[in-house]
């Protein structure tokens, strides 16, 4: 019971990082960008490429199963990351902005999440492949209860990540634009503020974010193509959950959907799992759509 407690803990840690990226988009660009979640396949796989070069002249950070070689991988993988968001900003999004509805927006995203997916698939093809191989031994925290170094080190991260996104939306100057934006557009619009600026920014941060969630998520277990496909569920789960556009609502949803996961395998067969995260959307969406902390970016009015 123990284990499956710090195992939902450590999944939802990742979802949140992902969560964090779609609720911002979804809440400043209001429309479901279901592209999102093969963002964090994109970012996995070029930290990946990174690693494979860098690798080699490095080893492990003891007690890690990593060293620096990732470190410097993940931040280029967020720089890539956000270029592909941007690019894909404009040439797809941004052209239907300005003409059609946001369900257009929505079947367009659905497009671009199977061309993100099969570029990804020519380059690296379908077989798992892994940042390390080096083994580690889990450290027991309490009976019943062990935890790998990286596992560990994704916690710490996710704190630290969330901490700082909250401290950069409530006091520096784009990130109460980007609250403005989300709270009311047409405001900020006629009070002079750089609306495109914004958006890129939005993009930038989310698409980063999703980065480091798909580096961490191929840290914990292995690469697959198929990362975004199995995350679109919870992300999307989570953001509902939380409330669209509300960082620490997603942060909350994210490790609701892993614990959730988590202990759903002690009574259901494992390849049962990806149904855990459908059902409590269902519910949400039942009983409570706005979800638990409906508000703007940041969860402040």
């Amino acid at each position: 019971m123990l284990q499956a407690l710090a195992d939902g803990i450590l999944t939802g840690s990742i979802i949140a990082l992902g969560a964090i990226g779609l609720t911002l988009t979804m809440g400043i660009l209001r429309f479901a960008n279901f592209a999102h979640a093969e963002l964090v396949t994109w970012g996995a796989y070029m930290a990946l490429a990174v690693v494979t070069l860098t690798g080699p002249f490095m080893g492990p950070i003891a007690p890690f199963s990593f060293g620096l070689p990732l470190i410097f991988a993940t931040i280029v993988a967020a720089a890539l990351t956000a270029a592909l968001a941007l690019a894909i900003d404009w040439l797809v999004y941004r052209p239907l902005r300005r003409n059609t509805s946001h369900l257009t927006l929505v079947f367009s995203s659905f497009g671009v999440s199977l061309l993100v997916r099969m570029v990804v698939l020519l380059i690296f093809g379908g077989a798992a492949q892994y940042y390390s191989r080096t083994l580690q031994i889990a450290i027991p925290v309490a009976p019943g209860m062990r935890i790998l170094p990286d596992q560990i080190f994704t916690l710490a991260l996710t704190v630290v990540i969330v901490v700082g996104l909250h401290f950069f939306l409530q006091n520096t100057r784009l990130g109460l634009s980007m609250r403005a934006l989300a709270e009311n557009p047409e405001l900020a619009r006629v009070n002079g503020l750089d609306t495109r600026a914004v958006v890129r920014w939005t993009w930038v941060i989310g698409a980063s974010l999703a980065a480091v969630s798909g580096v961490l998520y191929g840290l914990s277990v292995q690469l697959r193509p198929e990362i975004g496909f199995h995350l679109l569920l919870p992300l999307f789960a989570a953001v509902i959950l939380g409330g669209v556009g509300n960082v620490f609502g997603a942060v909350l949803g994210g490790l609701v959907i892993g614990l959730a996961e988590s202990f759903a395998v002690l009574v259901v067969p494992a390849g049962y799992k990806m149904a855990v995260p459908f059902i409590i959307l269902l519910a949400v969406l039942y009983l409570r759509p706005t979800g638990i902390f409906a508000g703007t970016v940041g969860g402040v009015k």
